[in-house]
């Protein structure tokens, strides 16, 4: 049984981690033909459509939107066809349930990213996926 990669979900959230994991990532998809996701979950509850949008809600979008361009240009310059999508919500729990509802092959996340909660040996981000998705995780030290 061979496993086939098509496509890749990467949790961006602008921390050195996470682009060593977009790396990989991107090398990945070079060999296997791949496209890329980059998500970023903004740790926030999503507003309703209605309300209008906060200061925070602004500053949040414009970083993850400065990440994603960024990661959009390093893969363009690789050849590698990259989506982005924002998000938001719990971290963890927002990786796992796109992988899942959007049936991506592979999660490739950095092993600490820049949230507060540090844990030994893996950020607890990445400890949440690894141990929550059903769909195959590298992480990336």
């Amino acid at each position: 049984m061979t496993f086939k990669i098509k496509k890749i979900l990467v949790p961006l959230d602008g921390s050195p981690n996470s682009f060593r994991g977009f790396d990989v990532a991107v090398q990945m998809a070079r060999e296997s033909h791949s496209t890329i996701t980059g998500l970023y979950v903004l740790g926030i509850v999503k507003p309703r459509a209605s309300d209008p949008i906060t200061p925070l809600e602004k500053i949040l979008l414009e970083h993850a939107q400065k990440i994603m361009k960024k990661a959009k240009l390093l893969a363009a310059k690789k050849g590698i066809l990259f989506f982005d999508r924002i998000s938001y919500g719990d971290d963890g729990k927002r990786i796992v349930e796109v992988a899942e509802k959007q049936n991506f092959d592979l999660i490739v996340i950095g092993s600490r990213g820049m949230g507060a909660a540090k844990e030994l040996f893996l950020g607890s981000t990445s400890n949440y996926v690894l141990h929550k998705s059903k769909k195959p995780v590298l992480i990336v030290k």
